[in-house]
């Protein structure tokens, strides 16, 4: 797991100044592998979030991430005061449990959606949250990965982590390079998906599998709130632009990514929390698009 700490010590041990972009990139060997992970879970994060966001779905992200936390909280607590070890005390095997059993209800094939999803996810967010706080008070030695796994404080991350995150995300890009009309079809028009007798419940359930898949990785590593930003932020600035399904999905990985490096970035030059830097990124970004937006169509409008 990634380790946890504020930027600006670590940066001390480069650089006894203000922190500067040339020495951000000095000291790019100690930084390397958490920006390279951060930026290939922005960017697979922020293709899914197109799906999240055009199925309504937000309210599931944050709810799988904070379920995914309480699973990680919940491998320390069995390994720390149970003394189970071994492969049963793995935090990415607790963080899927917990990921996929959210993913199993919501996608079952008996399941209709009703007015009460809302209320439902927001009571599995509300244990995510609580129960890693509790469980956090059980396990006093680690606590700070407690702290990265609900804020995204983590600075460092070891290559085995890194390459976890390579491998899952490739795998789940590839999943959705080839499957990504039928993912589009159930997301954006779920009746016709079932008129033109595509698997819609397969589909389903890959699409909610992916999504758990990544987020579990992302907050073990990164922690809970760059997960959730990562899932809502890039795709709702790629809707700003796109005009096509297809095309938005590039734009919201590409944005994504930049989220990773940018925030990160702007973590080491201000002393921020790297998960928080990552997300006021993804929001500096999505004003600057409205913005844009708004002034390119009042513009448009005033030229006709």
């Amino acid at each position: 797991m990634a380790t946890s700490m504020s930027v600006r010590p670590r940066m001390m041990i480069v650089q006894a100044d203000q922190p500067t972009l040339s020495a951000f990139f000095d000291a790019w060997p100690l930084f390397a592998d958490a920006v390279w992970a951060a930026v290939w879970m922005g960017g697979t994060l922020g293709l899914l979030g197109i799906y999240v966001i055009a199925r309504r779905l937000v309210f599931l992200s944050a709810a799988l991430s904070q379920a995914a936390s309480l699973g990680v909280a919940t491998s320390f607590f069995v390994a720390g005061t149970l003394g189970v070890s071994g492969a049963l005390a793995a935090p990415t095997l607790w963080s899927l449990l917990a990921t996929g059993l959210v993913v199993l209800f919501f996608a079952r094939p008996d399941r209709k959606h009703t007015s009460t999803d809302d209320e439902t996810l927001g009571i599995i967010y509300l244990i995510g949250i609580a129960g890693t706080l509790a469980l956090g008070t059980r396990i006093v030695a680690d606590l700070a990965d407690i702290q990265t796994l609900l804020f995204g404080t983590a600075v460092a991350v070891v290559p085995d982590d890194l390459a976890a995150i390579q491998w899952t995300c490739a795998g789940v890009v590839a999943v959705h390079l080839v499957l990504w009309r039928g993912f589009s079809a159930v997301s954006l028009d779920p009746i016709g998906a079932t008129v033109r007798q595509l698997p819609t419940h397969l589909l389903n359930l890959l699409l909610l599998a992916s999504l758990a898949l990544v987020v579990s990785v992302c907050t073990r590593i990164l922690g809970a709130l760059p997960a959730f930003a990562f899932s809502v932020l890039p795709a709702l600035v790629a809707l700003q632009w796109s005009r096509n399904i297809a095309q938005g999905l590039w734009i919201a990985a590409g944005v994504g990514a930049v989220c990773g490096f940018v925030g990160y970035l702007a973590a080491f030059l201000w002393a921020l929390p790297v998960g928080a830097s990552q997300a006021l990124v993804g929001v500096v970004l999505l004003m600057l698009s409205v913005l844009g937006r708004t002034v390119g169509t009042r513009v448009g409008l005033g030229g006709r």
